[in-house]
């Protein structure tokens, strides 16, 4: 079991993080966010997924103004990422935004961020700091000489203690890398110090299977740790791999579970049954299944039984057949042929 570290709580339109909160899944558009019609579909796509938080990137005044009416038409909240110009974020504000992602050092002058702040604590707005190991402040990095994780947590400090010194403390964290090592002792440092809600992610992790690996194996670690109130898993791929791929963490680790597990065997010498088409086919047509629920697909008699009985539902294979099982119980036997469609039959009976 794994136990969470406690942090303050914020909240994020409707949707509580940290403290005691489950973690958040959330991801960011990959659209251009004044084309509204295309952000809005991708959003209502990734919220059926079982996206909880969207980002999207507010590059000029358009971007700004157009959060407006994307926020009309979506159900989960939307965080406006800026950068450099304090005026989107008064205008991304004004339109809507739940949440910002912003760096204070950034967008210029003391009076700048002072008027931000003073619009996100009227509204109720939580600030996210995001630190990244590509675009520290040239004299943390001559200091350092290189991104290191003491460089990442100074960073993030210096933009906490801006936002502190103005009485704000809605604050949320994030303190990423490509570099999965130094990413994990990044977080890990800062966990140590600070009790403000981490957003934690390996950005450009690249694209699938690498960035899912390095993903995987970053997420998991500090997961495992207690460490993470939110998640996004950065890949150069569409965000619906994204949202998949962060809840496939989660239900690892046990933490969360959205949507269908599905165990097979990865077949050998033994195996008499053609799994990898159907496990293949399986996973396709259950992909949006929303329901918590496990289900083997096993090639022989050594572990096949054992597993297909533990599932909600299973087949253990032999030689061009198999048996069904359903909450631990046989059912029947079945042909090779019919045994996708009689796990597809008994899933959407049970969903």
């Amino acid at each position: 079991m794994v136990r969470r570290k406690k942090t303050r709580q914020i909240r994020i339109g409707n949707v509580p993080v940290g403290g005691n909160a489950p973690i958040v899944v959330q991801s960011m558009t990959k659209t251009d966010t004044r084309d509204v019609t295309a952000t809005v579909r991708q959003i209502r796509r990734l919220e059926r997924l079982g996206c909880e938080v969207i980002r999207v990137a507010v590059p000029d005044e358009e971007a700004a103004s157009s959060i407006k009416e994307i926020k009309k038409r979506i159900s989960i909240p939307l965080i406006a990422d800026i950068h450099f110009d304090w005026r989107l974020a008064l205008q991304s504000l004004s339109a809507g935004a739940d949440a910002l992602r912003l760096n204070p050092g950034n967008i210029g002058a003391q009076w700048k961020i002072k008027e931000v702040v003073a619009s996100a604590k009227e509204r109720g707005i939580p600030i996210r700091v995001g630190v990244n190991s590509g675009s520290l402040p040239k004299d943390i990095l001559k200091k350092y000489g290189h991104p290191t994780p003491e460089a990442l947590v100074e960073s993030a400090q210096r933009q906490i203690e801006l936002l502190e010194e103005l009485d704000f403390q809605d604050i949320k964290v994030s303190l990423k890398g490509s570099n999965v090592p130094l990413t994990v002792e990044a977080y890990r440092l800062f966990s140590s110090r600070f009790d403000y809600p981490l957003h934690i992610g390996i950005t450009e992790a690249g694209p699938p299977p690498l960035g899912i690996v390095k993903s995987a194996v970053g997420l998991g670690i500090l997961l495992s740790e207690g460490i993470g109130d939110t998640i996004r898993v950065s890949l150069t791929a569409p965000p619906y791999d994204e949202v998949r791929v962060a809840y496939e963490i989660l239900a690892s680790l046990e933490i969360r579970h959205y949507g269908v597990n599905i165990i097979s065997c990865p077949t050998c010498g033994r195996c008499n049954v053609n799994i990898v088409s159907i496990a293949r086919k399986l996973q396709r047509q259950l992909r949006d299944v929303q329901k918590d629920l496990t289900v083997a697909v096993m090639g022989c008699v050594v572990n096949g039984p054992g597993e297909a009985r533990e599932a909600d539902f299973g087949v253990a294979g032999s030689k061009g057949e198999g048996i069904l099982f359903k909450k631990g119980k046989v059912i029947k036997k079945i042909k090779e042929q019919d045994m996708l469609d009689e796990l597809l039959r008994l899933v959407k009976e049970d969903a």
